[in-house]
């Protein structure tokens, strides 16, 4: 509820819009699996089974007169598809051998953000065994170690397989939003906000906070803010100083140090709470578990929101439908380590592959943590989200992306707010997006 002021001088009250709700991270969630030093290699072989289930049926309308092989069943000279996974091998890919090397002088400079050289090349595996791939076709530029392709080519002399063409798995099917009369409903995305570090700007947010619960501006951003169903934090929203976390016993000083920072968040996020539904995502500096998918956020670290039942502490990536609307996001992980292995021209056509390769982290577990599962890939994208959203970027970006189905998805990088000041604000009406810039600098 916000307050209006009348003519008269009589409070008008504002009723919040609603949106219904239904949080679908359970694939997400790590229950009951205990490690008990299980290999990686099992991801990669559901990964295999479950998109060569996809590609396979799609392959006679692409190369109708051609056979499907296996790795082992390929003949010199003779034109066939492969469905394998990608493996990119890397000269400057770091190793935690290279730290033990004597002649780590050899090793050439990187460039902090990126590890790539015109030498990477890709190979192509599957259960029987890996392939070198040669050819101009498919540029190693583009992949990244783990992606599942169908590959249409024939073996040379060399023992290599010439790439004379590729078939992506290509958007999952989407799920049909009802029709019906939809009204103007915001989503507000959020990231990066760094409480405790140099960066924050405690005015800065609370002029956020003021302004999304109603408490600032004229009636008709008032009515807007009446009309925001949902508030997601997508991860990194406290910074530690990565000096108290050495595993030394902490002075009390240094513990109140480490605790103030998550109290801070917490006053913040209770104010919201009170107002409106909210979502906040683990990110890679939040205290959370570091490999993917991380676990939700402790309630006890936040014993003033967390009264609320509209707190709700999430997994990341998380995956939720708010009025027949699919979202899925993540805290920028997944994004960030493809920037690393491969080249795009920005961030969003990172987000375009993943969703074309139908998986949302596909360079976990070579370069990406994540959990050693046995029995379950979660980040295999089933569905095309109407909203994919990535937290943690440098700058704001947006893109929409149409599939040969009627598939639709408003992609979405929502920047760092400790940086730039920015939210993300998205209308389910028309899936219209915009940002909500806060500064205090005269």
């Amino acid at each position: 509820m916000d307050d209006m002021e009348m003519e008269d001088g009589e409070p008008k009250l504002v009723e919040r819009k609603q949106a219904l709700y239904r949080c679908l991270d359970e694939r997400f969630v790590i229950r009951g699996e205990r490690y008990r030093g299980q290999q990686y290699s099992q991801i990669y072989f559901t990964r295999l089974h479950h998109m060569r289930n996809i590609l396979r049926p799609l392959v006679p309308n692409w190369k109708p007169h051609l056979p499907v092989q296996t790795v082992l069943g390929l003949e010199e000279g003779k034109e066939c598809i492969v469905v394998g996974t990608i493996y990119k091998h890397m000269k400057l890919k770091p190793s935690i051998l290279d730290e033990y090397s004597k002649e780590r002088s050899t090793v050439p400079l990187v460039k902090p953000h990126n590890f790539m050289h015109p030498d990477d090349h890709l190979i192509l595996e599957d259960e029987s065994g890996r392939v070198k791939l040669t050819g101009n076709f498919l540029a190693p530029s583009t992949c990244v170690t783990g992606i599942v392709l169908a590959v249409h080519g024939k073996e040379t002399s060399d023992g290599d397989l010439l790439v004379q063409g590729v078939l992506e798995a290509g958007l999952p099917p989407q799920k049909e939003i009802l029709p019906g009369s939809r009204e103007d409903k915001y989503v507000v995305l959020i990231s990066g906000l760094s409480v405790g570090s140099r960066l924050f700007n405690p005015l800065q947010f609370q002029l956020f906070v003021d302004h999304i619960t109603g408490h600032l501006g004229d009636e008709n951003e008032q009515n807007i803010a009446s009309q925001t169903v949902r508030l997601v934090i997508a991860g990194n929203s406290v910074e530690i100083s990565q000096g108290l976390l050495g595993g030394q016993t902490l002075a009390s000083k240094d513990q109140l140090q480490l605790s103030e920072p998550i109290k801070e968040l917490d006053i913040l996020l209770t104010q919201l709470a009170a107002a409106m539904p909210l979502d906040i995502m683990p990110g890679p500096k939040d205290p959370a578990n570091f490999s993917l998918p991380q676990q939700p956020l402790n309630r006890c670290l936040f014993p003033g929101a967390s009264v609320y039942n509209t707190f709700i502490s999430c997994t990341n990536p998380h995956h939720f439908e708010l009025d027949g609307i699919q979202f899925i996001g993540t805290s920028g992980q997944n994004i960030d380590d493809l920037d690393k292995y491969s080249e795009a021209k920005d961030k969003v056509e990172f987000m375009e592959r993943t969703l074309r390769w139908r998986h949302l982290a596909p360079t976990a577990p070579n370069t990406l943590g994540c959990y050693p599962f046995t029995d379950k890939e979660p980040f295999l994208l089933e569905s095309c989200p109407h909203v994919y959203f990535v937290g943690n970027q440098d700058r704001f970006e947006t893109h929409v992306l149409k599939g040969p189905e009627k598939q639709f998805a408003r992609l979405i990088c929502v920047p760092r707010f400790c940086e730039t000041g920015t939210a993300v604000m998205l209308n389910m009406k028309n899936f219209e997006c915009h940002t909500l810039s806060f500064s205090t600098g005269l």
